[in-house]
């Protein structure tokens, strides 16, 4: 964007960014495997691969399933643990990365979210905590917390005790009301919530008649979960007053337009680099050129206009600033 007016510029939770693009956890993995296709500082932000207080192997058998418009995954939280982490992985991390890095926390009982909460807020490398209690495909931990209402209340709240960091919930939609715990996170203290996770889902081989993942169940991603998470990021966005970090299934610039007009503030990329590795460019690229065409400031200009009954206003809006 040489000698453009920068209209992306954001500002999250009092962090400065470039951009409003952040990566999902565990699809950008720890920020430097991509910098073979491109510089990843173009990004505003980093979400890097779950963290666990131990090193763990992930699940057995497959981990990875195709489906239509998007995939299952079974990865099952592999990471080297915190103290590898802090004494290997983050020196690496360094060496490439200047943008705000946020770590994904995980736990499969209180205790752990709060010790692995401790040892990163003493991390000045780390800008803000995205609090995972939504991770589908484990057999413990995130699914039972995400999809409690007092459960996501009582680790958000001692998480929040233990750091003054920017503290992002992120929220599952294999919930029946996940307004609920959007308002139960925000009164436990957190800044801004994270969503949504992927959905749970399966696929059988009928050759075999066997499920086809490891676990049996994973997680859905993809373009095929974008109308529901846009439905999800339109209802929290308006019972809430903290912002949202919003993803699922977001392919284009476009895609992420619509997450801006639903509420979000900042967007988030998963699924899609893994079939096209520079998606972060192109969406960056085309949310500019959304607002040079449309005379519009910055992008933050849009977000919540989908809560408006009245279409032709923003049509009228956007008539008037060309």
């Amino acid at each position: 964007m040489k000698d453009r007016k920068n209209r992306l510029a954001t500002n999250f939770l009092g962090i400065d960014l470039e951009n409003p693009i952040f990566t999902g956890s565990g699809c950008f993995a720890f920020g430097t495997e991509y910098k073979e296709y491109f510089d990843p500082n173009e990004l505003g932000a980093i979400v890097i691969k779950g963290l666990t207080m131990e090193p763990r192997p992930g699940n057995k058998g497959s981990r990875i399933a195709e489906t239509p418009a998007g995939m299952l995954n079974s990865v099952g939280l592999e990471n080297p643990g915190i103290d590898y982490f802090e004494k290997h992985t983050l020196k690496e991390i360094k060496k490439y990365i200047d943008v705000p890095i946020v770590a994904n926390i995980n736990g499969s009982v209180l205790e752990q979210y709060v010790e692995l909460t401790k040892r990163l807020d003493k991390l000045d490398e780390i800008k803000m905590l995205e609090l995972n209690i939504s991770c589908p495909n484990v057999k413990d931990g995130g699914m039972a917390f995400g999809a409690n209402p007092e459960m996501a209340r009582l680790v958000t709240r001692e998480v929040r005790k233990v750091t003054k960091k920017p503290l992002l919930v992120k929220l599952s939609p294999n919930v029946t009301n996940i307004v609920e715990i959007a308002k139960i996170v925000e009164e436990e203290g957190a800044d801004a919530i994270s969503m949504i996770n992927t959905l749970l889902g399966m696929a059988i081989d009928i050759n075999t008649g066997k499920p086809i993942l490891g676990n049996i169940y994973g997680g859905m991603s993809g373009p095929a979960v974008k109308p529901i998470a846009l439905r999800m990021i339109h209802q929290v966005s308006q019972a809430v007053s903290i912002p949202i970090l919003g993803m699922g299934g977001i392919s284009n610039a476009q895609d992420a337009i619509e997450f801006f007009l639903a509420g979000a503030s900042v967007i988030s990329l998963g699924t899609a680099f893994f079939p096209n590795p520079l998606v972060a460019l192109e969406v960056k690229e085309g949310l500019q050129k959304y607002c040079e065409e449309r005379n519009l400031s910055n992008i933050s200009e849009i977000v919540g206009f989908a809560h408006s009954d009245d279409g032709v206003a923003y049509r009228k809006r956007l008539e008037n600033r060309k």
